[in-house]
């Protein structure tokens, strides 16, 4: 346990979601929602801003923040960009949600092919800050739309692409999300399917040809180098990986869609995670 206090914070007065037109028949771009929570206001639970993306067919999906508590301690950092990355077309908005943070505009648009020649990698998914200050974003694939798991690290001031997280040769099959635990050394990724496949939607014919994944990726967090895998069954896809809150925590858990399972994950007494 760290026995750091917990103060609550303020309750949200906005929140933003993301909106997502493609696949739907209409050939409009995804956009951004504002949408007001606060009780008190006259607007409350209504879309009071619409902030429309500049392309068609992104797939906007996860997004996440420029800082988090990775930054406790340094009060020059704010949640004043928001990542917001495509899942289809690999490009990454940031959005400015500081200037005007009820009507939030485009900062800067990351280009696939930055992305694509920079880091052999597309199709990014779950984006979040580090105690560095840089920006990390799990990939599902490489840019012609096989499976590759992989990371992107962004610059935290200009998100200009650095390259990739990883290092070494070996990378796990597929990618989908993560989470890091810095204090006990590990990185767990996990692992959706193959994007030129799951792409145009589930198709049941996919099942039992490995094109869905089936392992949770441990990786060394101080060398950035994969580890080994944890199986946790044909076709499980593993999605949504989280540690505890408590910043010590050596546990955390994983729900598959596929399967419907939730498994817990913990350090082993012999092998480790």
């Amino acid at each position: 346990s760290s026995n750091i206090p917990t103060l609550p914070g303020p309750r949200e007065e906005i929140i933003y979601v993301p909106c997502i037109y493609r696949n739907t028949g209409r050939a409009k771009p995804d956009f951004l929602a504002t949408v007001d929570v606060d009780p008190k206001s006259p607007t409350y639970s209504q879309v009071i801003h619409r902030l429309p993306m500049p392309n068609v067919g992104d797939e906007l999906h996860h997004s996440g923040w420029n800082a988090c508590s990775s930054c406790f301690g340094d009060p020059t950092k704010s949640r004043n960009r928001l990542v917001l990355p495509s899942l289809v077309s690999s490009r990454i908005y940031i959005v400015d949600v500081g200037t005007e943070p009820r009507a939030p505009r485009i900062f800067k648009v990351v280009n696939p092919e930055d992305v694509f020649w920079k880091c052999g990698l597309g199709y990014p998914h779950t984006s979040h800050c580090l105690g560095s200050g840089e920006i990390m974003i799990s990939t599902l694939g490489d840019p012609a739309g096989n499976g590759k798991g992989g990371f992107i690290l962004l610059d935290g001031e200009t998100f200009e692409v650095k390259g990739n997280w990883e290092r070494g040769e070996e990378t796990p099959p597929m990618g989908y999300d993560f989470w890091y635990q810095p204090r006990h050394n590990v990185l767990v990724s996990t692992e959706w399917g193959i994007p030129k496949c799951l792409g145009y939607g589930f198709d049941p014919r996919d099942l039992g040809k490995g094109r869905y994944g089936r392992r949770l990726n441990v990786w060394d967090w101080s060398s950035r180098r994969y580890v080994r895998a944890i199986d946790v069954g044909e076709d499980s896809a593993p999605l949504e990986i989280r540690f505890l809150h408590d910043p010590g925590a050596s546990d955390g858990f994983v729900g598959c869609t596929l399967s419907s399972a939730v498994h817990r994950i913990y350090r082993g007494p012999v092998r480790g995670w």
